[in-house]
């Protein structure tokens, strides 16, 4: 009987292969999603749900583009919003900036915002902001990165910084040869505007100027030292006499002259 069951068989050739080649591809589904056929049936049923998914896509397309269209129209109505602002903003801005440059000695100084139309619009808008300055009488005006000397560059920052006080207040600014060029009542100004900012924000300030130095709220001495075969430089941070001592020494004294005494312990009294 079995003879009899064998002989009834059809040959198939090669269908032992294919079936071989069948479980190792079953096998290679099951380790790649999730290591069983119920796992492997359930990603079966997803990718067939997205497929018929993609029989609506130009529908999606459609809407998709709806949206664009509708954002790209928002976008310029923004964008000229924010060009009538700047508009109407540039010329007050520029005025108070002079207005502030003038009390820390640069009265002479001409300051002012263009506005250039951008080739294509970013996220800055459809105007390119440019700062532009004429630091003394008679000098043509050209964009503030390009023309400032060091401290002419740090007083422009402290009076724009000024006028924006009562916005949002950086982290930590730093004023390097911001006293170049002036002293007396100009350097006090300069001093207490510096310590209008700093009630806000931390403020860095390198000074030659005793009249600036005296109202910080912490002192720094740096000096360089000769010493082998390269100059130190050395900080030291200064406390109770010795920020007198080192005031006396900027206003032209020492410690034992009287007079440059009595004059430092003014600055600090007035600080």
């Amino acid at each position: 009987e079995l003879r009899r069951y064998l002989d009834e068989l059809a040959e198939e050739p090669g269908r032992l292969e294919q079936v071989e080649e069948r479980l190792d591809s079953v096998d290679r589904l099951v380790r790649k999603h999730g290591g069983t056929i119920e796992s492997v049936l359930a990603h079966a049923a997803r990718c067939r749900e997205e497929l018929a998914g993609l029989g609506h896509a130009g529908e999606a397309i459609e809407e998709v583009e709806a949206s664009l269209h509708a954002l790209a129209d928002e976008e310029g109505e923004l964008a000229g919003r924010l060009g009538e602002v700047r508009l109407r903003a540039a010329p007050r801005l520029a005025e108070s900036v002079m207005g502030e440059l003038s009390e820390l000695g640069m009265e002479g100084a001409t300051f002012s915002v263009e506005l250039e139309p951008r080739e294509q619009r970013t996220s800055l808008g459809d105007e390119r902001v440019e700062l532009t300055i004429a630091p003394n009488a008679g000098v043509a005006a050209a964009p503030l990165r390009e023309v400032a000397s060091g401290g002419e560059l740090s007083r422009t920052m402290l009076a724009l910084m000024s006028v924006a006080n009562e916005g949002e207040a950086a982290g930590t600014l730093v004023f390097d040869e911001v006293d170049a060029g002036i002293g007396g009542q100009t350097a006090r100004a300069v001093g207490r505007k510096l310590g209008a900012l700093a009630a806000q924000r931390q403020v860095l300030c390198i000074t030659h100027l005793p009249q600036i130095a005296s109202l910080a709220d912490r002192h720094f001495r740096i000096e360089k030292r000769a010493g082998g075969a390269l100059a130190q430089t050395a900080v030291e941070q200064l406390t109770g006499a010795a920020v007198l001592d080192e005031l006396c020494r900027m206003l032209g004294g020492d410690s034992s002259d009287d007079g440059a005494r009595r004059h430092a312990e003014e600055l600090l009294a007035a600080a």
